[in-house]
């Protein structure tokens, strides 16, 4: 039973990495809704309101959060950089993957052109005096 559920859990991993990107506009909750409605309707789910509620409650709220983070957060493992951007919160996360001396991969320019290259740059601040740094980590605040 558990390798049942440590493959189920694998499989539906892959599934929102693999197709995150595949429902514009990208780190929105609209983006979130329109990955849960595919994989509703690709599981057999008709697409009205119960339906898709039916959908999320056999999901169940523990897996749909896993899946929420997962949805919402890069590794950008070239760089030592992980950025957990989820529009409800109220910042964007960046941290080393990998500890690492002194502010590692967390350097200003380094930061920046993670938040460009995975499409974070128009929706956050790019202005590095409005982020704050807590040790290894640094927050940054979501714009408007």
């Amino acid at each position: 039973m558990a390798l049942q559920a440590g493959l189920f859990d694998f499989a539906l991993g892959e599934l929102v990495r693999q197709h995150r990107a595949s429902f514009p506009p990208l780190w929105t909750a609209e983006s979130w809704a329109k990955l849960l409605i595919w994989l509703a309707l690709n599981c057999g789910a008709d697409g009205s309101r119960e339906g898709l509620e039916a959908f999320a409650g056999a999901i169940g709220p523990r897996t749909m959060a896993r899946m929420r983070r997962l949805f919402f957060e890069r590794e950008l493992v070239a760089i030592n950089l992980k950025l957990m951007a989820d529009p409800a919160e109220a910042q964007v996360l960046a941290l080393p993957l990998e500890p690492a001396g002194g502010e590692g991969g967390l350097d200003a320019a380094t930061l920046a052109e993670a938040l460009e290259q995975v499409g974070l740059a128009e929706r956050v601040s790019t202005d590095p005096h409005s982020w704050v740094r807590h040790e290894s980590l640094v927050t940054i605040p979501w714009l408007g």
